[in-house]
């Protein structure tokens, strides 16, 4: 028991960590689920903005704000977190959707609607999966992917119609 006579060594008290850059992913739960692949750089729009307009680049992106236009991302991932209110088109190689979206989405590789994810509208891909739990009203289009380039597919000439006696 520690007595006001004894001389204990004073502990500082530990000084708070600063909160996260809004450019980095943020350490939550659903973002280690999610990802960037490729080790590429993410932009993020953080869940107190709002963003009306296009928005096009070349690089992914993490939606946990509220966004009105269209999205287009090409070749990249766009990730809508849960916080994420989405009124837009949607065109990237992979779309994950942990919130809101209400658009047409298109992607060149895949859509992944999670548990806690809503979409509504129309899905272009060349794969999809939606966990249970998730919310899905519109219309599936699953593209076929290309053949792997330099690969020669076979052609042969019909045989004539011919008739032996």
């Amino acid at each position: 028991m520690w007595k006001p006579s004894q001389s204990s060594p004073i502990t500082p008290h530990p000084t708070p960590e600063p909160p996260y850059p809004p450019t980095s992913v943020p350490p939550v739960e659903h973002a280690s689920r999610v990802p960037v692949s490729g080790g590429g750089d993410q932009a993020t729009i953080g869940k107190g903005l709002f963003v009306k307009g296009e928005i096009s680049g070349s690089e992914s992106l993490f939606v946990d704000g509220k966004v009105e236009g269209s999205i287009n991302l090409p070749g990249n991932r766009v990730t809508v977190g849960r916080n994420g209110q989405v009124a837009a088109s949607i065109t990237a190689r992979e779309i994950v959707i942990l919130g809101k979206v209400r658009g047409n989405i298109s992607a060149s590789d895949r859509v992944d609607i999670r548990a806690e994810g809503a979409l509504t509208g129309d899905v272009t891909a060349a794969r999809i999966s939606i966990e249970d739990g998730a919310f899905f009203k519109g219309g599936i289009d699953i593209k076929k992917v290309d053949a792997k380039p330099g690969v020669a597919v076979p052609v042969t000439p019909e045989a004539p119609n011919t008739i032996h006696p």
